[in-house]
């Protein structure tokens, strides 16, 4: 079972894939739902062959599940330029989800064609085994609010953001 989605937010590629790549900003897209805390050390920045366990917690008090984050990055291209993409291919290890035979979430950043400041988001969810069917409209709407997440927390991805408009008179 998959769950799908593709939008563009307001930042450029570089700002998108350094997100990717940030576990604070990974935690912020959760937040405040779900709060997703390392078990041990983590990374300043992920990288490909890291195998880094969280615990989730709902609100920050009910523990719902600890997961094993494996990143694998790849890059590859399409019709309008390079896409790199961010592979979580860990699994859930306790709580609800562990019960899933299958956990592949993989996000693709690209600049939007015509526009190089925006960024093409593309994610794909993959589950599997018996109790998906049960879990996958759960899962759709945490992905609709990482959604709703990634296009608030976007414009504050960039390292230098744009200066705000002077106020007339100053």
């Amino acid at each position: 079972m998959r769950i799908l989605l593709k939008f563009e937010i307001d930042c450029d590629p570089d700002a998108a894939w350094r997100a990717l790549h940030s576990p604070r900003a990974v935690a912020e897209l959760y937040g405040p739902l779900l709060n997703v805390e390392p078990l041990e050390e983590a990374p300043t920045s992920f990288a490909s062959g890291d195998d880094v366990p969280v615990q989730m917690r709902v609100a920050g008090i009910l523990p719902v599940g600890r997961q094993l984050i494996s990143v694998a990055d790849r890059e590859t291209s399409d019709g309008n330029g390079p896409v790199r993409v961010f592979r979580d291919w860990g699994v859930p290890l306790t709580g609800a989800l562990a019960v899933l035979d299958v956990w592949d979430h993989q996000m693709a950043v690209s600049a939007v064609p015509g526009d190089p400041n925006r960024t093409l988001w593309r994610e794909r969810l993959t589950i599997g085994g018996a109790a998906a069917p049960a879990l996958w409209p759960g899962l759709w709407a945490m992905w609709q609010w990482r959604a709703t997440r990634i296009r608030a927390l976007a414009p504050t991805w960039a390292h230098d953001p744009e200066p705000a408009p002077e106020s007339a008179g100053g």
